[in-house]
């Protein structure tokens, strides 16, 4: 059973930082675009960023530069670290996966933020409280 299983969020302080991970529990899934979103109470899901299956990145115009988002092929894991944290970033933050699609641009056309319908496998989601 394939399962996106994303940990380390939680409660920090306004200028606070967290990492979040993101591990794939078979390779596969982590061989395309791997991206994370995130579900702010009373809104709808956001694209974060996107990452391709050589590293390269797309983030949501908002977030780049507070956020930095990597990935380890190798242990199929994702990982983003969130810097400056605001009270707005608060939301559930999800993992997700699209195993057949190796870059998220259609070549030099990137559709940003990245959408839900971008992806197909999703994790459980770990909140992160900002206060």
């Amino acid at each position: 059973h394939v399962q996106l299983v994303e940990s380390g969020g939680g409660s920090v302080q306004v200028g606070g930082s967290l990492t979040l991970s993101c591990e794939a529990s078979e390779a596969t899934y982590s061989a395309g675009c791997l991206g994370w979103f995130r579900l702010p109470p009373t809104k709808e899901r956001e694209g974060v960023v996107a990452v391709d299956t050589n590293g390269d990145t797309h983030y949501a115009a908002s977030l780049k530069g507070r956020f930095t988002v990597s990935r380890d092929n190798a242990k199929n894991t994702l990982t983003l670290l969130m810097n400056n944290l605001r009270t707005e970033d608060t939301a559930l933050y999800y993992c997700a996966a699209h195993p057949l699609r190796s870059q998220f641009c259609f070549g030099s056309v990137c559709y940003l933020p990245p959408k839900s319908t971008d992806f197909d496998y999703w994790g459980q989601g770990t909140q992160v409280t900002v206060s």
